[in-house]
């Protein structure tokens, strides 16, 4: 009856959880939907046993925020004014219409954050782009100044490649700026009948990767570089349209509200889809550039999905499928400089857009590129890193550590076991099977207290399950061959190692060196039998316990304890 009483209560304490995060997602929603300030990381402070699952889905909400705001009625085509009421007259707005200076003739554009006209300045008498940013976009009035700030920082960006922009300004509490009207067509309609020539797609490339290159230098992030934000100019000439949702390097201001999803999905940064604003930066719009070298070598974008959501957790978690993979004739060299741009380290990509560009030049004059050399530091430092899912290890940290004692006391007991003679099999069985099984449920139970298991978790726990299954079967294996008891004792080291190259794919490189130790544990084992479980107890001890010290002082820093 006592262990029911304790199911009851660790289902209550569960469903008490559940309640209180569907409760902080709910007002940070709310909070957002409103134009509120939502500063993630306080919340998350002020959070701690729920800051693990509120990252995980707070990527979702961002999403949904985004998708969902995509709504605002089309002018119609007639005349008109706009008059007092700004509100009222936008949905009521007519082609042609005068709005302060400019007579907007014909809607060019429309995206999530603005609608794009071919105007004519009345004062200059000239023909220009006007892009009006949607008053429902922006919810407030500090969200309004962000944006002018900002847009007006990339007035300076006077540059070849880079479309102008002339002012910046606002009618009736409606954001706009005006920019130079160039006759063309944007990168999305240049590719409607599938990928360009590859050598014209890197030129292509090339060119704006100069261009924004010259853009970081001037302390201006694009973060929204797409095929439909790339104009090809009737004469060829690519430019960069759209500059004014772009953010100065070092400023506190941002066009968007706290923890706002910023850019298109397909062609987004994982740093950006993952909502990690203070890693956004000149390696972002790199990788933004690799996605659409991308597209235009192959037709389509790096990921592509049925939902935002399911878009969001791709470009989060997965690589690419390589672009000879879709294209066969492709130049190795071409593919290698996208699969640089794209990874999601942010430092194995080119460090640099101008670094791209020379890339992409040095490939056009038929030179080596730096993206197939790959420096030996990089690819060490590849190897060893962690994984997007070592972060579940801060709630096994302390587990590990009581688990490599539990490992260290079965050694030590099956070591003192053989010292002293006894060859009976039954107890060796109980001690690694009814023994660390008993342990194991307990070791599962505890993690279960600590909150939802998340998907990894119970990958790992299965693979944990399998080693444990495979030791056991060792005891009868030696039996069937007619083996002495614990003749098979290094399989021990080998099977722990082949779960440790597991979570080093999983969740961090640096396991591979515990990988390692435990293959070499084996080998001593094979030549010092009489010595082999405390020699595996000390080294499996050790693998668990350095990791969980680790991951539980990250956990409670992170907790504020």
């Amino acid at each position: 009856m006592s262990g029911q009483a304790d199911d009851s209560d660790r289902s209550d304490d569960l469903a008490q959880y559940d309640q209180r995060l569907a409760n902080l997602l709910s007002e940070l929603t709310d909070a957002i939907c409103r134009g509120d300030v939502v500063d993630f990381d306080i919340v998350c402070q002020q959070n701690p046993e729920c800051a693990d699952d509120l990252r995980k889905l707070w990527g979702a909400v961002l999403v949904t925020d985004t998708a969902g705001a995509i709504a605002d009625e089309l002018p119609r085509s007639g005349g008109g004014n706009l008059a007092d009421d700004s509100a009222v007259t936008w949905r009521t707005l007519t082609l042609p219409a005068t709005i302060g200076d400019y007579e907007l003739i014909q809607e060019i554009g429309r995206g999530g954050m603005g609608v794009v006209f071919r105007a004519r300045q009345i004062s200059l008498d000239r023909e220009v782009a006007v892009k009006m940013i949607l008053r429902g976009r922006l919810a407030s009035d500090a969200d309004l100044q962000r944006f002018l700030a900002e847009a007006a920082a990339t007035a300076k960006l006077e540059h070849p490649n880079i479309v102008p922009v002339y002012e910046v300004g606002d009618v009736d509490g409606r954001p706009f700026f005006s920019m130079q009207y160039v006759e063309g067509q944007t990168l999305l309609q240049f590719l409607s009948d599938g990928p360009i020539d590859p050598r014209l797609a890197a030129s292509i490339v090339a060119t704006i990767a100069r261009a924004v290159g010259f853009a970081h230098e001037q302390g201006v992030l694009h973060r929204d570089l797409k095929p439909s934000n790339i104009l090809i100019a009737d004469d060829g000439t690519p430019m960069i349209m759209d500059f004014g949702l772009a953010k100065q390097v070092g400023t506190e201001e941002n066009l968007t509200r706290t923890g706002m999803l910023v850019g298109t999905p397909a062609y987004m940064s994982p740093e950006q889809a993952s909502g990690r604003r203070g890693l956004v930066g000149p390696a972002s719009d790199v990788y933004s550039l690799g996605c659409v070298l991308y597209f235009a070598l192959t037709g389509r974008a790096p990921f592509v999905a049925e939902s935002p959501m399911e878009l969001v957790m791709l470009v989060i978690e997965q690589d690419p499928m390589p672009p000879r993979a879709l294209r066969p004739r492709l130049d190795r060299d071409l593919e290698m400089i996208a699969i640089r741009c794209l990874q999601k380290p942010m430092d194995l990509r080119y460090e640099s857009a101008n670094a791209l560009a020379d890339d992409l030049d040095a490939y056009l004059a038929d030179e080596r590129v730096a993206a197939r050399s790959g420096r030996f530091g990089q690819v060490i430092a590849r190897l060893f890193r962690e994984t997007h899912h070592a972060g579940v290890l801060e709630k096994w940290g302390l587990l590990w550590m009581w688990h490599s004692l539990a490992l260290l006391c079965a050694c030590l007991l099956t070591w003192q076991l053989q010292f002293m003679g006894v060859r009976e099999r039954t107890i060796y069985i109980a001690v690694w099977t009814l023994g660390l099984g008993a342990w194991a449920a307990v070791f599962w139970k505890l993690r279960q207290r600590m909150g939802p298991v998340t998907f990894i978790e119970r990958q790992i726990a299965h693979v944990w399950g399998a080693s444990m299954i495979a030791i056991g079967l060792v005891f009868p294996l030696e039996w069937w061959l007619g083996l002495p008891v614990l003749t098979l004792s290094p399989l021990l080291g080998v099977i722990s190692a082949m779960v440790f190259v597991v979570k080093a794919g999983m969740l961090s490189g640096v396991f591979y060196l515990q990988a390692v130790a435990l293959l070499l544990c084996a080998i001593a084992m094979a030549i010092l039998p009489q010595w082999a479980h405390l020699m595996f107890g000390f080294v499996s001890a050790a693998c668990f316990f350095i990791p969980g010290f680790k991951y539980e002082r990250r956990s409670r820093r992170a907790s504020g304890v």
